[in-house]
This record gives C-alpha cells, structure tokens and sequence, in this order.
C-alpha cells in the first residue's frame, strides 16, 4: 500500500465510509471505462461518444461524463459555433487510468474462453 498522508484514505476493509470506495465506484463502472478508452483516441463530441457505445442511454453518457469531469479525469470543453457544441478530452489524470483500464481489457481478452468455460461449468452445476 502506498504511504500514508493527510489527505489519502487509509481505509483497509472497504467501508461505508471510506472516500477510495466512493472513488473507486465512480472510475470503475462499466461506462466510465468505455469512455476513457473511447476517447484514448483524441478529443470528441457528446454524440461521437455515445455512436461508441452502443446500448447506452443519453441519460446515463451525460451523468458518467458529469462524473468523469467531476473527479478531474475529463475537460468539458464548449465550442463557441451554432449551435453550440461540446466536446470532451482526457486529462492528464485520465490518462494515468489508461495502462490499468488496457491492462484489464488484456486480460479480459486473454482470458475470455477461461472465464465462459468457467460460467458454463457454473451453469450445468446449477442446472443439475
């Protein structure tokens, strides 16, 4: 585990409380991944995006980029044309996400057959 200082959550058992649960919630999840490696690329537009991933909702892209930008790891940038545009971008903190968030795509890839084998053998299990 990484030194302690005033301002790093020092929590072991994951509780309620502790803010890297909070974190860890807001950086994880399903579409907040699938942005960060969409826009590994280069800056885009919300619709850009949303063309990206497909089953997300407008509603759901618009609240994991609000938290994206919130946590620092994206810029909302407006642009001044008519209509209005937005377009967003990875910052440098974002970008520190990127070798874990491509590492755990790797692994996923690697392991994929493991893991359905598994799921079936769970599945006959379950079934019998």
């Amino acid at each position: 585990m990484p030194p302690e200082s005033p301002s790093r959550p020092t929590c072991q058992h994951f509780s309620v409380d502790c803010p890297s649960r909070l974190l860890i919630d807001q950086i994880a999840d399903k579409w907040s991944m699938m942005v960060l490696v969409v826009l590994d690329g280069g800056p885009m537009r919300f619709n850009a995006i949303k063309r990206h991933l497909e089953g997300v909702t407008q509603k759901a892209l618009t609240q994991c980029l609000r938290r994206l930008e919130r946590n620092g790891l994206l810029l909302r940038r407006v642009i001044p044309i008519s209509p209005v545009a937005v377009e967003y971008e990875i910052t440098p903190l974002g970008r520190s996400l990127q070798p874990p968030f491509k590492a755990l795509y790797a692994w996923s890839l690697d392991n994929f057959d493991e893991v359905e084998s598994a799921r079936k053998a769970f599945d006959d299990r379950s079934a019998a």
